[in-house]
């Protein structure tokens, strides 16, 4: 039985860094959530459950081994706005989702092939 949003999701309360490195920033409106790894329960319906709050949600995918069909802890959520991703960032990042502290950044687009 899905438990309520409420129950799910536990605020806490810490700063988000953008990642550095070889990655350069994407589109403001597209969120990597997962940082300190999703749970391998969050599937998409539960994902876009927990994000639908702050605003019209193109996509949501969890990322999945092609092999195992298990998630690799991480997904992405990409609004139809950039108001709406800002505020789900500034909102989820640091909250506990099924259970583990998940981490929200803006989405990176990788420079290169590694």
């Amino acid at each position: 039985m899905m438990q309520g949003l409420g129950a799910r999701i536990a605020r806490r309360s810490h700063a988000s860094p953008l990642a550095g490195g070889i990655f350069s920033r994407g589109s403001c409106t597209k969120l990597f959530v997962g940082a300190a790894g999703l749970s391998y329960d969050t599937n998409e319906p539960v994902l876009k459950d927990a994000f639908c709050q702050f605003g019209d949600i193109i996509e949501v995918k969890v990322i999945c081994d092609h092999v195992s069909g298990k998630s690799k802890g991480y997904g992405f959520v990409q609004f139809e706005s950039e108001a709406a991703a800002s505020t789900a960032l500034n909102e989820m990042d640091g909250k506990s989702l099924d259970g583990r502290d998940i981490r929200v950044h803006y989405a990176q687009k990788r420079n290169g092939g590694l």
